[in-house]
């Protein structure tokens, strides 16, 4: 087993042990079909103990953070069992040597019993669930391989994370369908106890002329005859999600429920690092280990031209700062189109993620990102507000005096 030097350059990575694998068959997954970058025995998309073993005294030994963090994703990495996760922990604790270690771990819930969540509970694990919203939103796309929709099961999932004292928040996926119900999903997370809310865009980029075999969804620059999905979310749709949400949060519940987005738009309001790479001027920090210990660039490049290589062959460091991968990193910022880099918004976007960079501009540049006139109707929206809240952050007050400030301004008193 390598053992690996300290890491010149902060990175993250995602891991999946169980590959793609999944209980779920959710219409708009991207990550479903990466089974098809490892055609062998489905039961073979297991990640060994062997591996485990490596990557977990890698990521310790490289880390400079004083808290290492691994985040475990899938597919269902619970599919994995919990003899896997025990060894996690076994690993962690032999090569930790006292480090302070945390782990998060993202679920669909529908697999959750007691005995996970009292796992969870003993060893402080922070669990992301997907749940897109009240029934029919949750249902309406993530639905196991007969149709059947998902959202009882997770609820069920849901009440255990709750019963055990399992610190949780919520990713949501704003697709076709979600987008025009905001407030019944913004309401709903906030009665099922979310304190802290993602919201994730769908924006799925898939060549209709794909065979048996190849991967239907193609990254932004894919030279093939692409189109969007149905499932995609429309841009001004988005856009009047973020703002509809926006609008309740900002005079009811700054400072009690945390919006990601939100999040981002005013730490690069400030100048500070927002806490996620898809609003951060560069990205490539945030890698993927795949269940054989394959890299990749990125969750949403795994593909073949973004395979950094295996870990059995080359240490985390080499391959997460390797010149292709510092590269991938600053094209976000480099190969911005000029109506990007003329936009009075760029410092609180920063072209959003290069997978949706997928259309051209008024001028015919390639490289726009696809929800750029919903991004701009919502900064347009809320920059007030933001103004308001970073002033009062420089000044050392809470930010959450907006909400009086906004409710005011909204009435005219």
């Amino acid at each position: 087993m390598s053992i690996s030097f300290p890491a010149k350059i902060p990175f993250s990575m995602m891991v999946k042990p169980m590959g793609s694998t999944c209980n779920l068959n959710c219409t708009y997954c991207y990550y479903l079909e990466k089974e098809k970058l490892y055609p062998a025995n489905p039961h073979q998309w297991s990640m060994s103990e062997e591996l485990l073993e490596t990557y977990i005294a890698q990521t310790i030994y490289c880390s400079r953070e004083p808290v290492v963090l691994f985040a475990w994703h899938g597919g269902e990495p619970i599919l994995r069992g919990m003899d896997f996760f025990r060894k996690v922990i076994q690993l962690q604790k032999k090569h930790g040597e006292g480090r302070v270690i945390e782990n998060s771990l993202q679920t669909n819930g529908t697999t959750l019993t007691d005995d996970w969540c009292g796992f969870f509970s003993d060893h402080h694990f922070l669990i992301g669930i997907s749940i897109d919203g009240p029934e029919d939103c949750h249902d309406h796309y993530r639905v196991y391989k007969n149709g059947q929709g998902s959202f009882l099961k997770c609820m069920k999932g849901l009440e255990l994370l709750v019963k055990h004292k399992v610190e949780y928040n919520t990713l949501s996926v704003v697709n076709d369908y979600t987008a025009k119900y905001p407030m019944e999903v913004y309401r709903f997370l906030k009665s099922i106890g979310s304190h802290y809310l993602q919201f994730l865009p769908v924006v799925e980029w898939i060549d209709p002329a794909a065979q048996p075999g190849e991967l239907r969804i193609q990254p932004a620059n894919s030279k093939k005859a692409a189109t969007v999905t149905d499932w995609t979310v429309d841009p001004v749709d988005y856009g009047d999600f973020l703002v509809r949400i926006f609008d309740e949060w900002v005079c009811k519940d700054v400072g009690d429920y945390f919006v990601l987005t939100f999040d981002c738009v005013l730490a690069n309001w400030m100048r500070v690092p927002p806490p996620v790479c898809v609003s951060a001027e560069t990205c490539g920090n945030a890698g993927v280990v795949e269940y054989n210990g394959d890299v990749y660039a990125c969750d949403h490049f795994v593909f073949p031209e973004y395979k950094l290589g295996n870990i059995h062959e080359k240490s985390l460091p080499t391959l997460m700062e390797a010149p292709f991968q510092l590269r991938f990193g600053q094209n976000k910022r480099d190969t911005l189109p000029g109506f990007c880099l003329k936009c009075e918004f760029l410092d609180l976007c920063n072209g959003e993620c290069p997978k949706n960079r997928i259309v051209n501009t008024p001028g015919g540049e390639p490289g726009l990102n696809y929800l750029c006139p919903g991004f701009k109707k919502f900064y347009k929206h809320t920059e007030t507000y933001f103004d308001f809240m970073a002033n009062e952050l420089q000044n050392k007050r809470p930010p959450s005096n907006v909400k009086k400030w906004a409710s005011a301004r909204r009435t005219g008193s």
